[in-house]
């Protein structure tokens, strides 16, 4: 598998440096692999190495990009460090990947390039991935909700105030989060003359032979090595938070007084609400004020809606319709549409795909 290819570059080199001093990755080698497939398919070639001594002023002037694959601890010494800080200064450029966060925590400079240190991980779970940029080469192709599965990385500070976030995870889809609403997993910034760009994911060996991971490494090199132009602006606001977990909510029926409104709205994913067994039924959830809202997600029980609108109000009594949903197949609905000012959002069902009634586990609104 060598990744969707781009449209031709001139030809450049860029250097893979992967030496650990602490915990060492197995997926290594697969990342190497993996870039040297990219590397072969978009006009780059790939130098990889574990010899920090080629940290000079000479040796690194001939690389567009210098990646930091889940490197660990200290891998520099006070001239190696200055010679890369000339680097960047020069206009070089930096990947970071994974545990790239968890190197030189005694190097400000490094600090600052990354974007964020390492702080804990939960054990290797599926999330969902939340892009907040669809137009950054990295992240253009991915879908807004992206899920996979990986180490999820907290870290010591938020990347925000100086770095464009391109995506975040969301908490609510895994267990072991410490960041809350906002936690970037991948941003870009300009730095000191240079280039950065970092994802936390990455752990795995199959990451690598992912497509989509696969082509946002590729996106993010490219960028980095000025092929591409690409916004990375610091972002001061995070994407759309969650509004409206534990917030009031109403249905037009239950089946019974065990499968109350409240259940979808609660962030239990073993509650839920069930309607009785007609149509139409609606849900609604107010979130206390008007807020700017732009996602729904609905996750479905066996019994779930085929034909149904998402509707907004002002007031809980003039609604509009910014969503409409005709052959839905239940699981998980995860949509996105203009962002609009609304107090209350409801689900209003109009056609059964069973014959039982409407049952929701989760009713999730986001927004800013």
């Amino acid at each position: 598998m060598t990744g969707v290819s781009q449209a031709a570059d001139p030809p450049y080199r860029i250097m893979v440096f992967s030496k650990t001093a602490g915990f060492r990755h197995d997926s290594i080698p697969a990342g190497i692999q993996a870039l040297r497939e990219l590397g072969s398919a978009n006009n780059f070639t790939v130098d990889a190495t574990e010899d920090a001594a080629r940290f000079t002023t000479t040796n690194l002037a001939q690389y567009k990009v210098v990646v930091f694959l889940n490197t660990t601890g200290d891998v520099l010494n006070a001239t190696q460090q200055t010679a890369f800080e000339q680097y960047i200064g020069s206009g070089g450029g930096y990947v970071g990947v994974h545990a790239a966060a968890d190197t030189e925590y005694n190097w400000p400079f490094y600090g600052n390039l990354v974007g964020a240190y390492f702080h804990s991980h939960p054990q290797i779970q599926q999330v969902t991935v939340r892009v907040d940029d669809l137009s950054h080469p990295s992240t253009a192709h991915l879908p807004a909700a992206w899920v996979r599965t990986d180490e999820l990385y907290n870290y010591r500070t938020n990347p925000r105030s100086d770095a464009k976030v391109l995506a975040r995870l969301d908490e609510s889809t895994y267990t072991g989060g410490n960041m809350g609403a906002d936690h970037p997993i991948v941003w870009c910034k300009n730095y000191q003359g240079g280039r950065a760009w970092y994802s936390g994911l990455g752990h795995t060996q199959q990451s690598y032979t992912e497509g989509n991971f696969r082509t946002m490494l590729l996106g993010g090199i490219r960028w980095v090595a000025g092929m591409v132009p690409g916004d990375c602006a610091p972002s001061t606001q995070p994407g759309p938070q969650l509004l409206s977990r534990g917030r009031p909510a109403t249905a037009s029926s239950v089946e019974n007084a065990s499968y109350g409104a409240g259940n979808a709205v609660d962030g239990n994913t073993g509650t839920r609400w069930s309607s009785q067994f007609a149509d139409p039924q609606w849900i609604s959830v107010d979130l206390g004020q008007v807020r700017s809202v732009s996602r729904v997600r609905l996750q479905w029980e066996a019994a779930y809606g085929r034909s149904y609108r998402i509707e907004t109000s002002e007031n809980n009594s003039t609604w509009s319709t910014v969503n409409t949903q005709s052959a839905s197949d239940g699981g998980v609905d995860d949509i996105t549409f203009t962002a609009t000012n609304a107090r209350y959002v409801r689900v209003f069902g109009t056609a059964r795909a069973t014959a039982w009634g409407y049952s929701l586990f989760e009713f999730d609104v986001y927004g800013t």
